[in-house]
């Protein structure tokens, strides 16, 4: 324990195993530490599964970026979510490391040809963006086809 509490790594360690016991449908959950960015890894059930895990995480540590690579293993029902994206639809999605001037408009800009589509962008990263108009340096956002 440091002079004003617990280390960074010890509340996420402490988050993880909290949230592997809220039975929330999630299996092998680990976190990946780079600095004060995290990387929740681990198998969920479903779509849902993988959200309520990352909003129970990010409920109980503060982030500078929580990134969700959980891996859906259960099926997911076609027509309860008809507008999710297939299998093989991670591969169709960039990564962008959020630099200094970014904003999900010019980003949309660059990616699509039309700022007008940031919000596309907004909703591919919600586990991690609370508003659409901040965002933070060194974010990696998901950037969808």
């Amino acid at each position: 324990m440091g002079i004003f509490g617990k280390s960074f790594d010890v509340k996420v360690n402490e988050a993880v195993g909290a949230v592997n016991r809220m039975n929330l449908g999630v299996r092998g959950l680990r976190a990946v530490l780079d600095g004060k960015i995290v990387t929740l890894e681990g198998e969920v059930d479903s779509f849902e599964a993988k959200g309520k895990v990352v909003q129970a995480f990010n409920n109980l540590v503060q982030t500078d970026n929580t990134l969700n690579k959980l891996k859906i293993v259960g099926p997911a029902p076609a027509a309860a979510k008809p507008d999710l994206p297939g299998p093989g639809a991670a591969a169709e999605e960039q990564i962008h490391l959020v630099v200094a001037g970014d904003t999900l408009g010019a980003l949309a800009q660059k990616y699509y040809g039309k700022a007008s589509l940031y919000m596309k962008i907004f909703e591919a990263n919600k586990d991690i963006l609370t508003d659409p108009n901040l965002i933070k340096i060194g974010q990696k956002l998901r950037i969808p086809k």
